[in-house]
């Protein structure tokens, strides 16, 4: 029950951080819709640390890992996706919760199950 929770905060969280974007960055209807793409990740990030510490707490051990384990950085688009679609990615919402949690050993391991695909940005 407790991850539902945690999966459903951080979830609302990526919801609010793209609905704060949206509004701050609202642009007239001739811009391309790829622009919410183009948000910095220190932006992002910043915002989810707003709504919720934990995830964004979360979402910067997933970014290392990745980085450590892909040698490239996470797109901030892959990002929001990976918070977002679906349920979110398995390993970034344990990674959340292990935030959460202040249980560093668990974010250790999930720091070994990011998988490496290149995911194009949309």
């Amino acid at each position: 029950m407790r991850s539902v929770v945690v999966r459903s905060a951080a979830q609302a969280a990526a919801f609010s951080v793209a609905l704060a974007f949206g509004a701050a960055g609202a642009a007239p209807a001739a811009t391309p819709p790829s622009v919410a793409n183009d948000m910095p990740m220190a932006d992002y990030l910043g915002l989810l640390a707003q709504i919720a510490p934990a995830a964004e707490e979360g979402a910067r051990a997933y970014l290392q890992a990745h980085q450590h384990r892909c040698g490239r950085q996470l797109a901030t688009a892959d990002l929001r996706r990976a918070m977002s679609d679906g349920d979110g990615d398995p390993t970034l919402m344990a990674m959340i919760r292990a935030s959460h949690l202040r249980d560093s050993a668990t974010q250790a391991q999930l720091g070994q199950r990011i998988a490496c695909k290149r995911r194009a940005s949309r």
